[in-house]
């Protein structure tokens, strides 16, 4: 049953202000409204649970998480159900998204057990050197203390209350303080049920997780700038995270910011791929554009292709959008800025609009607009990024302006290149270039769909995300979450169990 409370270090606790859900099916319900003071009780519990659970052992943690996945999958049905009204995704995409969510919490579990994460290291002590003896020195990773994590609109189990964020923190041995996003609160709080069976099946301090509902921005104000909060995961929209960022940055002690900020991705289609299979490539493009109503921060919103090979390519992306249904977005304010979006781009002159309906629901269809390099360089506001199913063909005259192109970008989650065997060379050139604009390089592919895995890298340069050095999935995830600390001369009675042992 939904209650429509929060759940703070191992109570349900109500509060006065009360919001509505908006679903797309069936009625509203109501739900508590965070305040700074839930904050703050959520903080000081969870700064006493982490003196126990950060000392926890790493089988210990890969059980709970175990557990919490058990937990999840026992209540999938109720979770499709609850998800699919709130956000009017489909049920195989909830179902998909679930098995995502415990399939990282799994992968977690077993990657903390082999314990490589905690790149631990040795040196043994040298009595005899001269002129100096070296001391017995061992460092390793270790959990810095209560994160915060705020949950996304656009992924309600991947990127929300138990999503890579949370698993990868508790992974680390953080304790966890969730604001949930009010698009999908019960869904929330049904994976909040869930998380909180786990704590109580594994003996866990109920301080190492808390959910808090919706709230206003001095919710979120508060999580941050909490002197007991150590970091932050947050997935959202450029503006909202860089105000949050910047918080982070001005406290007396500024802590990371992990934000993930959104992207254009854009795709650049080699020539020989472009003359060999230009309608075959639009036509799976268009495909990946409009996958979620283009609710994807990988969705691949910008294409470069020459001129010479443009009309294919178009022609066959445009059948496709033109084909396509209207589709649920996930929120009336998200459904709101696409059409602004959308919009804006019409009224510049030098955009043509190849497809464009609009509505004026909650629902949406695609837009594909062309255009001409010289319009793409002289109207920078063309690489800000539409969150929908809307994408930008750029005909380019020459490809040996591709590498012009690629040097112009801001950070990137991803880029992709189109090519054939005959386009190595120029593939080649572009790669070093597009390594320093992309988390992620693609090649024949399109990004939509994010594999949970060792390799996978989900960030880049800012405004992609906030911190350059981290991702947001995959198990390397889970270091943003950990510090080294080196231990000189110390005595392994004293030593934390992961610095003891084999290294």
């Amino acid at each position: 049953m939904i209650t429509g409370k929060h759940y703070i270090a191992g109570e349900w606790l109500e509060s006065e202000g009360r919001f509505s859900s908006t679903p797309v099916t069936g009625g509203a319900q109501e739900f508590c409204v965070g305040t700074p003071a839930l904050v703050e009780q959520a903080a000081a519990a969870a700064e006493e649970a982490f003196e126990a659970y950060g000392a926890t052992s790493r089988e210990a943690r890969a059980t709970f998480l175990e557990r919490i996945a058990e937990e999840i999958d026992a209540r999938g049905d109720q979770i499709t159900t609850t998800g699919c009204a709130e956000t009017g995704l489909p049920q195989a995409r909830l179902q998909g998204e679930r098995g995502r969510t415990v399939g990282q919490l799994r992968l977690f579990a077993s990657h903390i057990r082999a314990g490589d994460y905690l790149d631990r290291r040795h040196d043994a002590a040298l009595p005899d050197r001269v002129p100096l003896p070296r001391p017995e020195l061992r460092m390793v990773q270790r959990p810095i203390g209560p994160v915060a994590v705020f949950g996304a609109s656009n992924f309600p189990l991947a990127f929300s209350v138990a999503g890579g964020d949370t698993a990868s923190a508790l992974a680390a041995g953080c304790p966890v303080i969730v604001k949930g996003h009010s698009a999908h609160p019960g869904t929330s709080e049904i994976v909040a049920q869930a998380i909180a069976a786990a704590v109580q099946a594994c003996g866990m301090p109920n301080g190492v997780f808390s959910l808090i509902q919706g709230g206003r921005r001095d919710v979120g104000e508060a999580l941050v700038q909490h002197p007991l909060i150590n970091a932050v995961g947050f997935t959202g929209s450029l503006g909202g995270g860089r105000a949050l960022f910047d918080l982070c940055a001005t406290r007396p002690m500024p802590i990371p910011f992990f934000g993930e900020l959104g992207s254009i991705n854009p795709v650049f289609v080699l020539p020989n791929a472009a003359r060999s299979r230009a309608a075959e490539i639009g036509t799976a493009w268009a495909g990946s554009l409009i996958m979620g109503a283009g609710q994807f921060c990988t969705n691949p919103g910008v294409v470069f292709i020459e001129d010479s090979a443009a009309d294919a390519f178009i022609n066959a992306a445009s059948e496709a959008l033109a084909a396509t249904d209207e589709q649920a977005m996930l929120t009336d304010g998200i459904a709101e800025a696409y059409r602004l979006g959308a919009a804006q781009l019409q009224q510049i002159d030098s955009l043509r609009e190849v497809v464009g309906a609009p509505c004026d629901s909650r629902s949406a269809l695609p837009y594909l607009f062309e255009t001409t390099l010289d319009t793409w360089q002289s109207e920078p506001h063309l690489a800000e990024e539409v969150f929908g199913p809307l994408g930008i063909v750029v005909r380019v005259p020459s490809t040996s302006d591709f590498a012009g192109i690629a040097r112009g970008f801001a950070g990137q989650l991803t880029a992709t290149l189109q090519m054939d065997a005959a386009d190595t060379g120029l593939a080649a050139s572009l790669r070093p270039i597009l390594e320093r604009k992309a988390g992620r390089i693609l090649a024949n592919g399109f990004p939509t769909g994010v594999e949970v895995s060792d390799t996978m890298v989900h960030g880049g340069p800012y405004p992609a995300s906030t911190n350059f050095g981290a991702t947001s999935v995959g198990t390397l995830s889970i270091r943003r979450w950990l510090r080294p600390v080196c231990y000189q001369a110390m005595p392994e009675s004293i030593l934390p169990e992961d610095a003891i042992g084999a290294f």
